[in-house]
C-alpha cells in the first residue's frame, strides 16, 4: 500500500517511483465505464484518498484527466484521444508485423504471409515475405483465399466475429480440390479444434502438395485484426505441422499482437 511517507520520498514501497502510481490511476478510470468518486479510486488502487488527489490535481493540470463539477467524480479527459489519434497510425498491423515476419521466414525459411478479412467474404493477403526455398511461394498481396478452404481463413472463422462464422458455414463452400473440407459439420468441428490449440492449417485443400500454417493477431482490446502463417510445400511444412514450426508461429502471432496493444488473459 502507499503510503504518505512513500509519497514524500518520490517513491512508491518496493523503490517504484510515484510515477507508477499515477499510471495506475489513469488505467483505472480509463477502465471503468462511468466517472469514479475519489474514494472508490482509492480504495481500488489500494492508496490513501490524499494521495491519489494529489495523482488526479497533477493529471487533470496536464489534461489527462477532467472532474465533473457536478459531482466531483473523475474521468479520462479528451487528451487521451487527441494522444490516441496521433499514434494509432503506429500500430497498424502491417507496420507491426514487417520485421516479424521477415524474422519468422528466417527461422523458419518458409514463405510468411499476412491476411486480413475481405468485403464480400474470404480473406486476403496484405503482405508477403518470400521464403528461402528452392520453390517460391505464387501467392501476391491482394490474392483472396477462401475461409473455409485456407488455413488462414479458418483463423478468421475460429478467432473472428461469429456473424462471419455462422455466414461462411451456412454459403456454399467451393470444392478446390478433392482435399477440400465442404461439408459444413466438419469444418464447425475443424473451428473448434482450432480455437483449442490455437493454429490452423489446410493441406492440399486449395492446391494439391501445399500447406500452411496459421495463428491470429488481436489488437489492444483483444479482437482479431490478422492471421498470420508460414506457407510452401508439404514437403517442409507436414501434416500436422512440426512442433518447432508451431511454436514459431505462434510466438511470432504473439508478439505482432503485443506490439498492437494486446495481452494475454493471466
Amino acid at each position: 500500500m502507499t503510503t504518505e511517507a512513500d509519497d514524500a520520498s518520490g517513491k512508491l514501497a518496493g523503490g517504484t517511483s510515484t510515477l507508477d502510481l499515477a499510471l495506475r490511476v489513469l488505467d483505472f478510470l480509463v477502465g471503468e465505464s462511468r466517472p469514479q468518486a475519489l474514494a472508490q479510486i482509492a480504495a481500488a488502487l489500494g492508496a490513501s484518498k490524499s494521495t491519489v488527489y494529489r495523482h488526479l490535481v497533477t493529471l487533470g493540470r496536464h489534461g489527462l484527466v477532467r472532474q465533473d463539477p457536478q459531482t466531483d467524480r473523475y474521468e479520462p479527459a479528451v487528451k487521451l484521444v487527441v494522444w490516441g489519434e496521433a499514434v494509432r497510425a503506429r500500430f497498424d498491423v502491417m507496420t507491426a508485423a514487417r520485421d516479424v515476419m521477415v524474422r519468422l521466414r528466417d527461422e523458419t525459411a518458409q514463405a510468411v504471409t499476412l491476411c486480413g478479412p475481405m468485403d464480400g467474404g474470404g480473406v486476403v493477403v496484405l503482405e508477403l515475405i518470400q521464403g528461402r526455398t528452392v520453390i517460391e511461394f505464387g501467392t501476391r498481396p491482394g490474392t483472396r483465399l477462401d475461409y473455409h478452404a485456407s488455413a488462414h481463413g479458418r483463423v478468421w472463422l475460429a478467432f473472428g466475429a461469429a456473424a462471419r462464422r455462422e455466414a461462411a458455414l451456412a454459403g456454399p463452400l467451393r470444392q478446390w480440390t478433392q482435399h477440400t473440407l465442404t461439408d459444413p459439420a466438419a469444418l464447425r468441428r475443424e473451428i473448434e479444434a482450432i480455437r483449442a490449440r490455437g493454429w490452423a492449417t489446410a493441406p492440399d485443400e486449395i492446391v494439391i502438395a501445399v500447406n500452411a500454417l496459421a495463428a491470429p493477431v488481436f489488437d489492444h482490446r483483444g479482437e482479431q485484426v490478422g492471421s498470420l502463417a508460414i506457407a510452401g510445400p508439404t514437403q517442409f511444412i507436414p501434416s500436422p505441422p512440426t512442433e518447432a514450426q508451431i511454436r514459431a508461429v505462434l510466438a511470432a502471432a504473439q508478439d505482432i499482437s503485443r506490439q498492437l496493444g494486446w495481452s494475454a488473459k493471466p
